[in-house]
């Protein structure tokens, strides 16, 4: 039996291989999208991982330090150390900003960790070049994601800090790449205001007469200068106890917030990122229907241009289950030359992407099978035309 779709494909096959490579490129473009949103949960839970906690405390009734603000007083990891099942706690803030380095602004999440404590909660788990922050300022470990090197001066904030060392996948649940300094620092660019806004307040103080008491002015002159807050507690629990045992007695007694590392990703993926993945999903629905679209019409322009052939081909009385078979192959191998065409161009632009773009394979597998589906049923349309034609035509043309 002749096959009509190899007949058709080798006699028009420099049309059929670039409409092919055309669809490819917009399979790609949706398997590009299902990779984003697979990052972007996967930063989140790398987020979780690189902190090395098993308890998250926080300012109560809030979802920080990654979701929401949230202030701590950094003297209370001291009574949470004394709690049972707790084996470390260490303070930590968070601050997404821009970090100059010369002319160069990079977005970043600035870490404040406790310094000269390797291994605490919060500090880099590991390090690709250069050292751990030994000093209690002016120091900084970046992710190799910022482009940083070893030696150089960031500016944060009022201060120099050198890079001293150099880790690499520590980023922010947005894909930021996260720069560790020491805590203190951390806390005076977060808290602190600018030399000159200090100043019009202390100023307001002097001039307003209920600061004008003994010791009133000193005591918010003092405030000003000292910021005694951090955005959460990290805690490390012993062998043998629970996350949920540990925390049950910090929400208890010091009226905190506390979250056990599923609580924390379900913040993350489920409300985090929540509206990111919804409005990638959309975008995954309204490519699939046009990948539709543009197969079945490419599928229906074909058939329509080979109606003499099908007219032939039911005059010498081929069945109708073969021309839609015949029609189907076509459409399948049409999608199948885009799906290896999309998916070769995904894997290359992929690490061109700003932000991390995880390619699963099971993502792969789902992509191809829906690739498969949609050639079927956009074929539906060029058989119910091709069968609908009159054997007659063959003569009459």
């Amino acid at each position: 039996m002749i096959s009509l779709a190899a007949r058709d494909v080798l006699h028009t096959w420099g049309k059929f291989v670039f409409t092919g490579v055309g669809l490819g490129l917009l399979i790609g473009v949706t398997l590009t999208m299902a990779g984003v949103y697979r990052g972007m949960v996967d930063d989140a839970k790398v987020l979780l991982s690189n902190s090395s906690a098993d308890l998250w405390v926080v300012q109560r009734e809030t979802l920080g330090p990654y979701a929401e603000p949230s202030s701590v007083h950094d003297d209370v990891y001291r009574s949470i150390l004394g709690m049972p099942g707790v084996a470390r706690a260490a303070n930590v803030t968070y601050l997404t900003m821009q970090v100059r380095q010369g002319s160069r602004d990079v977005r970043a999440m600035v870490v404040g960790i406790v310094a000269d404590s390797p291994g605490a909660p919060g500090s880099p788990s590991y390090l690709v070049a250069g050292r751990q922050i030994t000093r209690s300022h002016y120091e900084a470990v970046a992710d190799v994601a910022t482009g940083f090197k070893l030696g150089q001066v960031l500016r944060i904030r009022r201060h120099n800090y050198t890079v001293v060392g150099l880790t690499r996948r520590m980023v922010s649940s947005g894909g930021d790449p996260m720069v560790f300094i020491p805590l203190r620092d951390a806390q005076e660019a977060q808290f602190l205001k600018d030399n000159d806004a200090i100043i019009n307040e202390r100023n307001r103080a002097a001039a307003n007469p209920a600061f004008n008491q003994p010791g009133v002015l000193e005591a918010v002159i003092d405030s000003q200068s000292s910021n005694p807050f951090v955005n959460a507690i990290l805690v490390q629990i012993k062998p043998g106890f629970t996350p949920e045992k540990v925390a049950e007695p910090i929400r208890r007694w010091k009226r905190l917030q506390v979250y056990t590392r599923a609580q924390m990703e379900e913040i993350l993926v489920a409300k985090l990122i929540a509206t990111s993945s919804k409005q990638i999903g959309m975008f995954l629905v309204i490519l699939a229907i046009v990948s539709a679209a543009i197969i079945a019409f490419i599928i229906y322009t074909l058939t329509m241009g080979k109606i003499r052939e099908i007219a032939v081909l039911k005059l010498i009385g081929t069945r109708n289950r073969t021309i839609a078979g015949m029609i189907m192959q076509q459409a399948i191998g049409l999608g199948l030359i885009g799906f290896v065409v999309g998916k070769i161009s995904a894997t290359i632009w992929a690490p061109m992407f700003p932000k991390y773009v995880l390619l699963e394979p099971a993502d792969a597998l789902r992509g191809f099978i829906t690739i498969v589906v949609i050639c079927i049923l956009a074929s539906l349309l060029a058989i119910w035309a091709a069968l609908k034609v009159d054997p007659a035509e063959a003569i009459g043309g």
